[in-house]
């Protein structure tokens, strides 16, 4: 056979092995993607699946075929490398489907959204006190925490993930009054008593503890209005309070819940409403949003006066002599309760 032909057939024979070997190839690559972009198994199960801080690509992928979310470790690794994807995976909680496809995980995973809780937190609590709360809660890092002023933070429902760090809510919730205090803050009525957004906080959260009623709020308001207008002494007993314990509540020797003695009230403090005209000089809580509306746009009312009704709320009245015989029917429906109490405590 002559040279040429030998060369030839050589050639051939190179490039039809070449082109079995490139086809294999293919359909390899092929295989291992169909393999990685189904659905594996088509069962609708949902599982909550988490990523440590720190963890490698194989530890995932082995933490995933473990939970059954996918069928191949070794699998997902090689194409997620391959797709140079390695670095791209999110620490936190994560839902998974174990009927999703692997590139349909690793989606979840890399996109960085996490499983959210909500967690909330109540109005008329100090900064302090809200701290607490955080601090007893799993779901948050409380590393590097400190106490934010009073009066500086929006109590609401937040949405947050595992292992958010606590100092990044505080921050929120800080910004979440900024916010709303800078819309509201150019709709309020004008004329109040009061020129700066300090000091509608400041009332706000004399409002917010002295009526957990929404319906309440902007009347409680509105007497508060009247009384600076008539530079009348504020004498809200939660300002007290808030000079004695820095609004913890206050106990006596037997360990039982107490209301104030008559020696507290005559004693002079910061906040003592009763003993220093105008407002105290910070906060006694964080008010809710109710409670800073209802300051920035009280009732109009002429009310200079309320004490509790008995039924959670309120009985406002005009005039002191009003305000007396309320408080005598207050009086009275206390000492009801109290002998209720004694009964049941024998």
């Amino acid at each position: 056979m002559p040279k040429k032909n030998k060369l030839l057939l050589i050639i051939i024979a190179f490039t039809a092995f070449f082109t079995i070997i490139c086809a294999v190839l293919t359909g390899i690559y092929a295989y291992i993607n169909y393999k990685y972009e189904i659905n594996p198994n088509g069962i609708e199960s949902e599982i909550l699946f988490k990523v440590e801080q720190g963890s490698s690509l194989s530890k995932i992928s082995q933490n995933l075929e473990k939970e059954d979310i996918i069928k191949s470790s070794k699998l997902f690794t090689l194409v997620t490398k391959l797709r140079g994807n390695e670095a791209k995976f999110k620490a936190g909680e994560f839902l998974l489907t174990k009927s999703s496809s692997m590139a349909t995980i690793f989606d979840k995973l890399s996109d960085g959204k996490e499983v959210l809780y909500p967690f909330t937190i109540a109005e008329g609590l100090t900064s302090n006190q809200i701290v607490k709360v955080i601090s007893k809660n799993k779901l948050f890092d409380i590393s590097s925490m400190t106490i934010p002023g009073e009066g500086t933070l929006l109590p609401e429902t937040f949405m947050v993930p595992k292992g958010m760090k606590a100092s990044t809510l505080l921050e929120k919730m800080q910004n979440s009054q900024i916010e709303l205090i800078d819309s509201l803050w150019p709709t309020r009525q004008k004329n109040l008593p009061f020129k700066s957004i300090d000091e509608a906080i400041i009332l706000a959260s004399i409002v917010e503890k002295e009526t957990a009623h929404n319906s309440e709020r902007d009347i409680i308001a509105g007497v508060f209005i009247n009384r600076l207008r008539m530079n009348m002494r504020l004498q809200t007993d939660p300002t007290i309070i808030y000079g004695i314990s820095r609004g913890e509540p206050l106990y006596n020797s037997k360990g039982e819940r107490r209301t104030l003695y008559r020696s507290e009230i005559n004693k002079k403090t910061l906040w003592n409403t009763y003993q220093i005209d105008g407002l105290p000089p910070t906060p006694i809580c964080n008010p809710g949003e109710a409670s800073i509306r209802a300051v920035l746009n009280p009732a109009k009312t002429n009310f200079l006066f309320f004490v509790a009704d008995g039924t959670g709320g309120h009985a406002f009245a005009k005039t002191n002599k009003e305000h007396i015989i309320n408080v005598n029917k207050w009086r009275k429906i206390e000492r009801t309760i109290q002998r209720s109490q004694r009964k049941k405590s024998d």
